[in-house]
């Protein structure tokens, strides 16, 4: 019996001056484990006129994820934020009861031909955290835990797994993990998981009960604990999840809750202008009409 209970396909998105590749939210899953986001960006190759630019928006109830691969985003926030992440670090910003960022190329790659690849996913907070003080945190790829298993690579960027701990705060039970191998490697790792896990396929493929599987492909198991596959040489994938939570998430836009009063309140509050200001920023995105 397989153990791939449901396979998610790359979709294209617009999120307004970038086209990416939606995986999480899906209508048949809306969550794998706390994981309710997930968007692959790029990769892309920019032109000396083209930048990305993710005007100020808001968020509330969940902590962003952002991990490159390649390129760098300027992110400023309304805590007085502002950094430039690189390829292997780490940009959690915990939302909260309510932030404001924006995220664009920085100046000095703004005159030139840039890439950018990589990965922004949102993580729901548990009911009892929604309304916690925003916060951010950035980790330094180096400071991210890695480890090899014969030829395999694995690099713990959030949560806990392996008797590992990720320097990343979390307010839950999860893992995201990435492993990457230049040679065929079997693995069985399915007693280091816990709660529901899924794997998105960067590059190469895997094969798993005698089935193949391409990149931009998440598959979602149907026991974390029975997670075995191989990884085909120059193969790179993110195994993420968790425990679920007990209570139902509503995601509108930008905001993530247990409640869908307060998703109506937030609302309210971005179109009155309510929110935080983004030190350095004008304009903001407005409230979508859908």
């Amino acid at each position: 019996m397989s153990n791939i209970g449901m396979i998610i396909e790359e979709r294209p998105a617009d999120i307004g001056s970038f086209m990416v590749g939606r995986l999480l939210p899906f209508r048949g899953k809306r969550m794998v484990g706390p994981y309710i986001f997930i968007d692959h960006m790029g990769p892309a190759v920019l032109s000396d006129h083209e930048n990305l630019d993710v005007g100020v928006h808001p968020h509330i109830g969940l902590s962003t994820l952002t991990y490159l691969f390649e390129g760098s985003i300027m992110h400023r926030d309304s805590l007085g934020t502002e950094i430039e992440i690189h390829p292997g670090a780490v940009n959690w910003m915990t939302a909260g009861r309510g932030i404001t960022h924006s995220e664009r190329t920085p100046e000095h790659l703004r005159g030139s031909e840039k890439t950018l690849h990589g990965l922004q996913i949102w993580v729901a907070l548990p009911a009892g955290e929604e309304d916690r003080e925003p916060s951010f945190q950035h980790v330094e790829a180096k400071d991210i835990p890695h480890w090899h298993m014969g030829d395999v690579s694995f690099r713990l960027v959030a949560g806990t797994a392996f008797g590992y701990t990720s320097p990343v705060q979390v307010y839950s039970r999860q893992f995201f993990l990435e492993l990457h191998s230049d040679t065929r490697q079997t693995l069985n790792i399915g007693n280091a998981l816990f709660g529901e896990s899924g794997m998105y396929i960067l590059q190469g493929s895997i094969e798993s009960e005698g089935h193949a599987y391409g990149p931009k492909q998440i598959l979602v198991a149907k026991n974390a604990s029975l997670c075995s596959f191989t990884m085909e040489a120059g193969t790179t994938v993110y195994i993420f999840g968790g425990d679920a939570f007990p209570e139902e998430r509503f995601i509108y836009w930008n905001f993530v809750s247990s409640s869908p009063d307060k998703i109506e309140a937030a609302k309210h509050r971005w179109e009155r202008q309510q929110f935080d200001n983004v030190p350095g920023e004008t304009g903001f995105v407005p409230l979508p009409a859908f």
